[in-house]
């Protein structure tokens, strides 16, 4: 039997990346699929329709992951088309880097808004159906530098704490109904964005790091497998370093 057959997972900001390569993971382990996307693009379209050739049940719904009636109303419609939701990955996130003293109110207001606001909204949508399940994973992503810090990443960094904060509470308040909730920090992940850095700043990061290469958007889906999956039946509360051991 697959992982998570008969399950069905939610993942916001999922049609590239990390997001989408979680919902392709899930989706071989025999999970039906809803990912959303603040925009309606070719992109998020095909990525639904490769999900859909996986031989699962996948839906794609747009939405703003940073508004809160927005976020209820998503979770509504997840919960008609598929009758339940198993798993919620908090996946949706932006960069507005910037040194503290050039940084503007909007870099900070729309990087808490979408990293930060949006797992509150989703989280706080979905708990109604888990609650009447008295069942349910929700896995939060973070970042190594929400706990570490960086330099002209005060937004993002503390957008990525605030998370953990939120996923140790939020595992408190819903343990007893038997639903988990845990944090994933990725470390120097190769996607589209890092790939376009230079070469001799990928380089740099790459030295940092004790395995000596970048993470792939597949070993954080791995680990998000696991969190979505009965193998973590009695892990909750957690924040998972994917670092290559770059923070330790």
């Amino acid at each position: 039997m697959k992982l998570l057959e008969g399950k069905t997972a939610l993942i916001t900001g999922a049609s590239r990346g990390i997001g989408k390569a979680i919902a392709h993971r899930f989706a071989l382990e025999g999970a039906n699929i809803a990912i959303t996307n603040i925009v309606d693009d070719e992109e998020f379209q095909a990525t639904v329709m490769e999900l859909g050739h996986l031989g699962i049940q996948a839906r794609g719904y747009v939405s703003n992951a940073a508004n809160f009636d927005d976020s209820q109303r998503v979770i509504n419609d997840v919960v008609k088309d598929f009758g339940r939701i198993d798993v919620l990955v908090n996946n949706a996130g932006i960069t507005r880097d910037t040194l503290l003293m050039r940084m503007t109110e909007d870099q900070w207001d729309s990087v808490i808004a979408v990293n930060l606001k949006s797992v509150f909204n989703l989280t706080k949508a979905v708990l109604q159906t888990m609650l009447k399940q008295k069942s349910g994973s929700i896995i939060n992503m973070s970042s190594v530098v929400g706990v570490s810090g960086n330099a002209g990443q005060s937004n993002y960094s503390a957008s990525k704490a605030g998370i953990i904060g939120f996923t140790k509470s939020v595992s408190k308040e819903v343990g007893s109904r038997n639903i988990r909730c845990n944090a994933i920090a990725p470390g120097f992940i190769i996607t589209e964005m890092t790939d376009k850095l230079p070469e001799d700043v990928k380089i740099e990061w790459t030295n940092k790091i004790p395995l000596r290469r970048g993470g792939t958007p597949e070993d954080v889906a791995n680990t998000a497998l696991y969190l979505a999956s009965d193998l973590s039946s009695y892990v909750s509360g957690q924040t998972i370093h994917v670092c290559g051991g770059m923070l330790t």
